[in-house]
């Protein structure tokens, strides 16, 4: 039987593995500063990737667009596909010009010979940059090009893209090219949701999305031989695999002292180098506990929410702030915190990982307490005089890339089908983590779990009230992401004042990923 095998990585990471694989799908993610990734990239253009494409955080700031287009993507020579996202450059007259960021698309054939048509998608993203454009997906699959690229018939169409494959826009992308070849095997790597997900089109397709932050390796094979000259379903096979090295191992049956190759741990020793240059290990201090986002109920001691909102940035924000004796209410969305604090040596690289998000603080004074203090409520009232404008902020704040709403729905599902009877009872010696249930055939999971605990938590999230009366001035602190909707529900509370962008000063130049590390240094150095 000839099969064809895709292995798809979303986001990226450096596997000390060179032996070859016939795709990887990438999602370069803006989770370290900009200097960082700018350099870090110079290892995965060594990497023998067959397709890469474009997500959102190459796009939210131009100045990385822009490095992505000019230092990055020359070295896939045609590769990196952005299907539907333009920049703006000076063409050779000196004229600005939208361009592709990478290539519309690509044809390649594979070490046995089979003929490949790849396109790459981003979904309807609204949170880019001036000078970068996004076109929806819609619009897309009407364009000549379009057109053009799918005419020709491969083996097989090979779509990536960061786009869920569960409600949101692939059936259209999928349509369209049904519409020209009612047969052709088409096989979908989604993305950006962060959860394990599988779907079938019809039967002759799969589309496969393998979670967030390299925790997850998808890996997929389609039976092509059996469904050629006919139309026959074609055999397809899923897993979803953990990555480490034990996994790695255990499907390449070597062992860890033949696994590695001299080109690999290059590679993995330069950036080791670069982790030293950028002072990754630096130590702020020592956690006493692990802290999570969702294991822990919030508010709670366990709770890395509590800890982020309650705790560390009130301590941050009044280190050198004329500010700081004036009673405030600090609040930010709850997605700002992206991993889990453990127990031990809390580092920048840590720092880096939970709290990644450049966010600055801004502030509104003067605001009585009695009215401060019901805006975050009314950020998180999910009543039904509000289930209008929640799910206007909802829609608002997933076009800007917020995943955080599926993916919890996704964990909240999970730990339901679990059940604590069942988690207590199957426990032995199953560790925690992913337990997928998706909509194809057959296991997904390659290796068996014991599903996540879970406990919901809001959107926004707000410090301890401080113990004033209720007419008393205090400032309203809130970060520049959600100053959009916190004018609004500030503006529903009251009627004294219309507060605009002009009554919004910044409350400090601490950014919100420096206050795990500034409160670590304070209080567990």
């Amino acid at each position: 039987m000839t099969e064809l095998g895709f292995l798809m990585v979303t986001p990226p990471a450096v596997s000390t593995r060179t032996r070859s694989v016939v795709l990887l799908l990438i999602h370069i993610s803006k989770l370290i500063p900009y200097m960082c990734i700018q350099k870090s990239n110079k290892f995965l253009e060594r990497l023998p990737y067959d397709v890469m494409t474009i997500g959102n955080h190459e796009l939210y700031i131009y100045a990385d667009t822009y490095d992505m287009y000019t230092n990055f993507v020359p070295h896939l020579g045609g590769r990196y596909l952005s299907s539907n996202v333009n920049i703006t450059v000076f063409n050779s007259d000196g004229e600005p010009e939208s361009v592709p960021v990478g290539n519309r698309f690509t044809r390649f054939t594979t070490r046995k010979g089979r003929r490949i048509t790849s396109l790459g998608v981003l979904y309807d993203f609204t949170g880019n940059d001036v000078n970068t454009t996004v076109q929806t997906v819609a619009d897309m699959v009407n364009e000549q090009w379009f057109a053009e690229a799918i005419a020709e018939e491969p083996d097989v169409f090979v779509l990536i893209g960061h786009m869920p494959v569960s409600f949101d826009n692939w059936p259209t992308v999928f349509d369209a090219v049904r519409a020209v070849h009612p047969l052709t095997p088409i096989l979908i790597f989604g993305g950006h949701s962060h959860i394990r997900d599988c779907q079938q089109y019809d039967s002759r397709s799969m589309a496969l999305e393998s979670g967030r932050y390299m925790e997850t390796i998808g890996w997929m094979s389609a039976d092509l031989e059996a469904a050629t000259g006919n139309a026959n379903n074609i055999s397809f096979t899923r897993r979803y695999l953990d990555q480490n090295r034990v996994t790695y191992e255990y499907h390449a049956q070597m062992s860890n002292q033949t696994f590695d190759t001299a080109y690999g741990r290059s590679i993995t020793d330069g950036l080791q180098e670069l982790a030293v240059s950028f002072d990754l290990s630096y130590l702020y201090g020592t956690s006493p506990q692990d802290y999570t986002i969702n294991q822990n109920p919030y508010p709670s001691n366990g709770s890395l929410l509590s800890l982020f909102i309650a705790d560390a940035v009130p301590y941050a924000l009044s280190i050198n702030n004329t500010r700081d004796s004036i009673p405030a209410i600090y609040i930010t969305n709850s997605g700002s915190q992206r991993f889990n604090v453990f127990q031990g040596p809390f580092t920048k690289n840590d720092q880096l990982t939970a709290s990644p998000f450049t966010d600055s603080f801004l502030y509104i004074s003067n605001v009585s307490f009695s009215i401060a203090n019901q805006v975050l409520p009314a950020l998180n009232n999910a009543g039904a005089d509000e289930k209008r404008k929640r799910d206007e902020i909802e829609k608002e704040l997933w076009s800007r890339g917020v995943v955080d709403t599926r993916y919890k729905a996704w964990l909240e599902e999970m730990d339901r089908r679990a059940g604590i009877g069942r988690r207590e009872a199957t426990a032995g010696n199953l560790t925690l983590g992913y337990v997928t249930a998706d909509s194809c055939p057959g296991a997904g999971d390659d290796t068996l779990h014991l599903a996540l605990p879970y406990y919901s938590v809001p959107d926004f999230i707000g410090s301890n009230p401080p113990n004033v009366a209720d007419d008393t001035p205090i400032d309203l602190v809130f970060v520049d992401f959600i100053e959009a909707q916190l004018l609004g529900i500030l503006n529903g509370l009251q009627n004294a004042q219309n507060y605009t962008t002009a009554d919004v000063s910044l409350y400090s130049p601490t950014l919100a990923n420096a206050a795990l590390g500034l409160y670590a240094q304070g209080v567990w150095n």
